[in-house]
């Protein structure tokens, strides 16, 4: 496995970075792959890296595709580097079922990634493709300069505009189109990331990837199929239908999950396209050995839970030291499991269970004092009724509304042949839970399910009866007798 670049760094050209420990954050540190350029006399050190930025070759960017990332800036002097971008306007899939009209840089949401090296020239070629209905253009955080770019690049269907800018200042930047209606503009699709690396590179790393966030808003309900409109109304009011990773729910899900292998260290380039909410990015069983919060040029240490603001950026890193399905989420937490946020990262290899056992027991547990409850007389109410609360309130949140469940990361029950199945197997999967590969309609879910046992035997039943009368399915009633006589039977 390749490993990436060199330190990441700001290199001061007059005096060597100090590593910084008053705030508990550190600066890139300095580690030049090339000596340090004496400056000018009377000229400062940052000013001599501005005037020392002769490009020496003229390069084509490699751009990328979301979650792939381009390769590292190898080269120890400035370029010009010439970055051509198509704007086009594309009906892709939003989530199952449904699709949406993105407008999108390079055909892609987000758009694509560009690398380029701090004072390198950037020669920026925008076209709008003949088909496109609307002009766009381009704002380029990384850029120095009125609007960014976008005065100078309102580009007409079937037009292209140039620009050129220098690459000043490193760090992590988004891009956005910025013609009005800009928050339309941007709620459609039209968001990236650009990268400008420190001389010197970045730290080793074994795997990078590029994952961005945004909100979208759809003139239907969530999950509501078929093609959906924008709903500026929606927009305006700041109501998401769906909160997404990479332009679509499931984009980072089943065999879409981002890869790694026990020991490699993960470099994260997160960002968020918005246009409104701001990103509390978590990934679920790992802590961050650093983060470049807002992509600025320190980092903190050991941090669980970074704010990633509309607009704006992080770079997160963590070493991975025990296999698993590690899920990516915003953690404002009702937008993973009901809208959308949710990725996942997959770690093969050897397990540690130093680091982390898995379960090593379980027992029933009865509070001293504690007094046995009466057993509950048989339920008199309608058990498809009385299903559906307790059926929102415990499954909903990974199963979804209709039963549609999460592709790739938890199974559906509508249409379940599972739900169909071997009544007692559905009862003690629901009373005890379940952990490993499950074959739903002929796909594989390899996840984990709590246990329910402390619910009552005939609030199961209610659950289960619920679930195989809704949806499409035909399965027969439970009862609560059918329920007590499995716990018994599965009873440690």
């Amino acid at each position: 496995m390749p490993r990436y670049g060199s330190q990441f760094e700001v290199k001061k050209l007059v005096l060597p970075v100090i590593l910084s420990v008053a705030l508990g954050s550190t600066s890139w540190a300095a580690a030049p792959s090339t000596p340090p350029t004496k400056p000018a006399k009377g000229q400062s050190g940052a000013s001599a890296g501005k005037s020392n930025q002769q490009a020496d070759a003229t390069i084509r960017a490699v751009l990328s595709a979301a979650p792939s990332v381009p390769p590292p800036v190898k080269r120890s002097r400035p370029a010009k580097v010439i970055v051509e971008l198509e704007v086009s306007e594309v009906t892709l899939p939003l989530s199952e079922g449904v699709d949406y009209t993105f407008w999108t840089f390079g055909g892609t949401v987000p758009g694509k990634f560009i690398r380029v090296r701090q004072g390198d020239v950037v020669e920026f070629h925008l076209m709008n493709h003949p088909d496109s209905r609307f002009p766009h253009n381009i704002d380029l955080h990384a850029v120095t300069g009125p609007g960014g770019g976008a005065a100078s690049s309102n580009t007409a269907p079937g037009r292209r505009t140039q620009f050129s800018f220098t690459a000043s200042n490193p760090g992590l930047y988004v891009y956005h189109c910025a013609t009005a209606p800009v928050g339309e503009h941007v709620a459609n699709g039209m968001y990236g990331l650009i990268l400008v690396e420190p001389p010197g590179g970045l730290s080793p790393v074994d795997r990078e990837y590029y994952v961005m966030q945004s909100d979208v808003y759809t003139a239907g309900k969530y999950h509501e199929k078929g093609h959906q409109p924008f709903d500026m109304g929606k927009a305006v009011e700041e109501h998401p239908t769906y909160v997404v990773f990479n332009g679509a729910e499931g984009s980072l899900l089943g065999e879409k999950a981002l890869k790694a292998k026990v020991g490699e260290r993960v470099r994260l380039f997160v960002g968020n396209g918005g246009p409104n909410l701001v990103s509390s990015f978590h990934v679920i069983g790992e802590i961050f050995d650093r983060v470049y919060a807002e992509a600025g040029t320190k980092y903190s240490e050991h941090i669980q839970t970074t704010l990633v603001p509309a607009g704006g950026a992080a770079i997160v890193e963590f070493k991975v030291e025990v296999p698993g399905s590690y899920k990516l989420v915003d953690h404002s937490i009702l937008r993973a499991f009901n809208k959308g946020a949710l990725g996942e990262l997959k770690v093969e290899g050897q397990e540690n269970k130093l680091v982390y056992s898995g379960k090593q027991a379980e027992s029933d547990y009865h509070p001293t004092g504690a007094v046995a409850k009466a057993a509950s007389p048989p339920p008199t109410k309608d058990s498809h009724a009385s299903g559906e609360p307790l059926y929102k309130t415990y499954c909903m949140g990974c199963h979804q509304a209709e039963g549609q469940g999460i592709p790739g990361t938890f199974p559906p029950l509508a249409k379940s042949d599972y739900v169909a199945g071997e009544t007692a197997q559905v009862i003690e999967l629901v009373l005890n839970g379940f952990s490993g590969p499950l074959h739903v309609n002929g796909e594989t879910y390899n996840g984990t399910m709590p246990p329910m046992g402390h619910l009552k035997d005939e609030e199961i039943a209610e659950i289960l009866s619920y679930v195989r009368s809704s949806w499409g399915n035909a399965g027969a009633s439970v009862s609560a007798a059918e329920v007590a006589a499995v716990r018994a039977k599965t009873a440690h």
